[in-house]
């Protein structure tokens, strides 16, 4: 990773933070869900600290339950997006569109038309859908994972063909002549697969990047191969470097296979942060966070028992208390579940089970709860280990926390010389450093 620099993307969530009871944080806007100008700020912020890209994943679907909980996605990350491009100049724009419920001629339209706006700065992150609510919506049910991938592949081809079907000095706009388009150079694409067609053109010219950045998240075998023909991006989820290292070393051997630079790829692992002047201070916060859904700390702690092969209630422990010495004896880490060495640990250390969970050890991502000096020591490990590319970063709570992050924890990165200091270019294949592309190649 010599002379690399770490790529950041900030994952908006629905404008809260990566917590779904942090709108109740002091300081936070309630109404960031409904409030898009809450949403640009938090872009905003994210651009000043040179940040690549926003990335706002989706489901189409309500996916938890919004009693206590703020949603988990924006209303629309596509308006969502439109909303930032206008008010923002270098920093990317990629959004989440499900390959299994949308028109191939939809998707590329409206990707590039936005890459237009916003002057060549947006990505798709292409994914199947599997989630039976999100089927429901469609009148449908969910696919084999077979056929939801066959259905990605067709999807991701027809897009990109729409999106070089108006060649790329076909827009004339000869005053003189009366020529706008040179019709010669704006070709039909007839393509016919199993599950879907389109006859194009998309009659939208290319953008400073050429066309949108394609991402992928997602793993196995059919993830991989999807990576690996078309992404120059990938979101990914691993819990420890061992399989972080392993996961990059897959996704390279995929876009290797296909005849393409490892290097054109990008890993962006998601990782979670609450930062304080302190340990303490940063574990309040979680703690803080954790008292807004009291009915919520039963089942953590259940789960955490699981995690260490123990059981463990709020009835029968002391959360307050270091798990008892039987007990921890007995402990072992569930192979199954990567973030179970890690609670193990901690709970060796003899700290309070709350502050285990407070610890973040059953989030979906690794968390760190620490002061801004061991944020940025737990992304420079990961990223000289060659763990990834980069981070998806989710703060606990926005736009709070992106500040602190841009304040505070990207000025000791750029002085370790782990991260740029300013962009590379002004479009996202640019800041990424990732060809230029125009069309769909042949792989």
């Amino acid at each position: 990773m010599e002379n690399k620099k770490m790529q950041l993307a900030l994952q908006m969530v629905a404008g809260y933070g990566g917590e779904f009871t942090s709108w109740r944080m002091p300081g936070a806007d309630p109404t960031s869900y409904i409030n898009i100008d809450s949403y640009v700020e938090g872009a905003k912020l994210a651009e000043k600290g040179k940040f690549h890209m926003i990335f706002i994943a989706d489901t189409p679907a309500l996916s938890n339950d919004l009693g206590t909980h703020s949603p988990m996605y924006p209303m629309d990350p596509m308006l969502s997006l439109m909303a930032v491009a206008r008010e923002t100049e270098y920093i990317g724009l990629v959004a989440t569109m499900s390959t299994t419920f949308n028109y191939p001629y939809n998707i590329a339209r409206q990707y590039k038309a936005l890459d237009i706006i916003s002057r060549g700065r947006v990505g798709w992150n292409a994914v199947t859908t599997s989630a039976p609510e999100a089927a429901a919506n469609f009148g449908s049910r969910v696919d084999s994972r077979e056929i939801r991938y066959s259905k990605a592949h067709e999807s991701i081809q027809i897009v990109q063909s729409l999106w070089g079907s108006w060649g790329k000095d076909a827009l004339t706009l000869d005053t003189e002549e009366g020529e706008f388009a040179n019709m010669g150079k704006v070709q039909p694409i007839n393509l016919q697969g199993k599950y879907y067609a389109s006859k194009g053109p998309l009659p939208i010219p290319p953008s400073e990047q050429g066309q949108p950045v394609i991402f992928q998240a997602g793993g196995g075998t059919e993830g991989l191969e999807l990576a690996g023909r078309y992404a120059s991006g990938v979101y990914a989820n691993p819990y420890d470097i061992e399989s972080a290292r392993e996961h990059r070393a897959a996704i390279r051997q995929s876009a290797s296979r296909f005849g393409r630079n490892p290097d054109d790829i990008k890993m962006l692992t998601g990782f979670m942060f609450s930062l304080g002047s302190t340990e303490e201070e940063a574990l309040e916060r979680r703690r803080q966070i954790m008292s807004f859904d009291p009915k919520e700390i039963p089942n953590r702690v259940s789960y955490l028992g699981m995690m260490v092969g123990v059981p463990m209630s709020v009835e029968s422990i002391d959360i307050d208390q270091p798990l008892e010495e039987k007990l921890l004896k007995r402990a072992r880490p569930n192979p199954r579940d990567p973030r179970s060495e890690k609670a193990l640990e901690l709970l060796k250390k003899g700290i309070s089970i709350r502050n285990v969970l407070a610890h973040g050890v059953i989030n979906y991502h690794p968390l760190v709860a620490g002061t801004p000096v061991q944020v940025a020591d737990f992304l420079e490990e990961w990223f000289l280990a060659e763990a990834c590319d980069g981070f998806s970063i989710v703060p606990d709570v926005a736009n709070e926390g992106i500040a602190d992050f841009v304040e505070l924890v990207v000025p000791i990165l750029q002085e370790r010389g782990l991260y740029h200091k300013d962009y590379e270019g002004k479009t996202l294949r640019e800041n990424m450093g990732v060809p230029y592309q125009y069309g769909m190649l042949n792989y």
